[in-house]
């Protein structure tokens, strides 16, 4: 019996630990505030928890009712008093929780601890609490220790023999104390040492904007009928590529971050925001399949293909990108340059038929503009174009001078004044002329020069010189931002000369 008892307060005592540190952390921060969290939920009662975050009175409502209950919730749990009543309340505060973001469903790959289904860490310490409140035996704790002081009111002598043994469950039913001392001021010192405790939930706030912060909705255009928003999605994100100059860590730190939950979690909020199209990759075609199976997205999917010369059909990259669904194909721009500078342009001529023979859009892709310039000669013409477009005033870009035809996918030179996964578009006066003689649809994509260049600039750069679409790597944070910038963007476009193509 003993046993069960001290079981009982430890578990108590731990559960009643976290909330009360949650709520302190939540207390104590800079400036939290739980709308974030409310304003991002993907689970079947979104509605409601989005309903709350729009308004700033319910909203201060919501954190102060938050916090408070974390913290009474967490002493009435450490010290043991009122322990059935703190037990229910801080398991149904678990369950609002739970189904901001619950583990099945669409919103599966919410903000969770691993890869759960239905049953997280919440379900775990609901039962937990559960199972307290119901338990007969309550543990060593100040409520004991309170009702003993008041039974003792009504009794007029103490019966001597039980004195002893009075005194020491009262010293039992203190223990509590002492240990949630020893607690606090473990996480006081930590706290004056290192600063906020940033793996608490509390706290962890990426510098993202949240969705009810769009100014609007993304503009869409078309391309053959097909309607795609302005601003598109870029594959890098799924298939893990990060161009990152000479930093040789950047690369393995994108992977780490873009798992794929995050991935799933980071295309949804891309749909949420308006950005109905990604441009991927063909190795990662299959993540995208998943993704529409899990989510039942209608996201449309540009998938890029190139030869498989290891099989006696080379086109059939087309066919497996036309068997797994994908709205939009498009010959990589890497393939296209290759091709173009070995003269194989049979073989491009070949790749855009086989698309249409599926009648399915069929882009072209490139990083030099000669590979538009000399198709366009052979009369090969795509249904779209997609080039890298970006200008070259940023510090990494080596001197024009310096820079060769096809040379982005060709060798990278330690020499700085040479090419170094440093500059996408090496001939922008070129580029920008190709595109404003050109009546079919342009995409741009590495408006940015992989990060070198801000949002704000590069996409009044490339829309300003004919871009129709833009394509963009985003992490998750910075999804509703670019959503925004590209609003703002085209709301005060000035200087395009180009007709809108698509």
């Amino acid at each position: 019996m003993h046993k069960m008892k001290w079981i009982i307060t430890v578990m108590r005592l731990a559960v009643g630990w976290h909330f009360l540190y949650e709520g302190c952390v939540k207390l104590f921060g800079d400036g939290w505030s739980a709308e974030s969290y409310l304003n991002n939920t993907h689970g079947f009662l979104s509605e409601a928890y989005h309903w709350l975050a729009a308004s700033p009175v319910r909203m201060s409502v919501v954190d102060w009712l938050n916090i408070a209950g974390l913290i009474l919730i967490g002493l009435a749990l450490s010290v043991g008093v009122c322990r059935r009543w703190a037990a229910l309340a801080g398991a149904l505060l678990l369950t609002l929780y739970y189904f901001a973001y619950p583990p099945f469903g669409i919103s599966l790959l919410g903000p969770h601890d691993g890869n759960t289904f239905v049953v997280d860490k919440l379900v775990i310490e609901a039962i937990l609490l559960f199972f307290l409140c119901i338990y007969p035996d309550k543990g060593y704790g100040l409520g004991n220790l309170l009702s003993w002081l008041k039974s003792r009111r009504h009794v007029a002598e103490p019966v001597p023999s039980s004195a002893t043994t009075t005194r020491r469950e009262a010293l039992k039913d203190l223990a509590s104390l002492p240990v949630l001392g020893l607690l606090g001021w473990g996480a006081l010192r930590s706290h004056r040492l290192y600063g906020a405790d940033v793996m608490s939930g509390a706290t962890i706030q990426v510098n993202q904007v949240a969705l009810n912060q769009l100014k609007g909705e993304l503009p869409k255009g078309k391309i053959k009928g097909v309607e795609l928003s302005r601003l598109i999605m870029g594959g890098n994100l799924i298939g893990g590529w990060a161009h990152a100059r000479d930093l040789i860590y950047a690369g393995s730190l994108f992977k780490a971050y873009n798992t794929e939950k995050k991935i799933i979690e980071t295309l949804q909020l891309c749909e949420l925001a308006g950005i109905n199209c990604i441009n991927i990759g063909y190795p990662t075609m299959s993540m995208m399949v998943k993704y529409r199976k899990l989510t039942g997205s209608k996201m449309k999917i540009i998938c890029q293909v190139g030869l498989d010369e290891e099989n006696a059909d080379i086109y059939d990259n087309v066919e497996q990108a036309v068997a797994n669904g994908m709205d939009i194909i498009q010959l990589q721009g890497n393939w296209c340059d290759w091709l173009t500078r070995d003269s194989r342009f049979d073989n491009i001529n070949g790749v855009l038929e086989r698309i249409r023979s599926h009648g399915i859009i069929a882009g072209m892709g490139a990083h030099t503009i000669d590979s538009f310039i000399n198709c366009e000669e052979q009369g090969i013409i795509p249904d779209y174009y997609m080039k890298t477009m970006h200008h070259d005033n940023y510090w990494s870009a080596h001197p024009r001078e310096n820079r060769r035809p096809f040379e982005v996918d060709g060798e990278q030179s330690s020499d700085h004044n040479r090419f170094h996964d440093n500059c996408f578009c090496p001939f922008p006066d070129r580029t920008v002329e190709f595109v404003n003689r050109t009546r079919v649809p342009v995409m741009g994509f590495k408006v940015l020069a992989a990060g070198a260049i801000h949002p704000k600039d590069g996409f009044n750069w490339a829309f300003s010189n004919g871009a129709d679409f833009i394509c963009v790597g985003m992490f998750d944070f910075q999804v509703v931002d670019d959503v925004n910038i590209c609003i703002d963007t085209l709301a005060n476009l000035t200087g395009r000369q180009r007709e809108w193509f698509g």
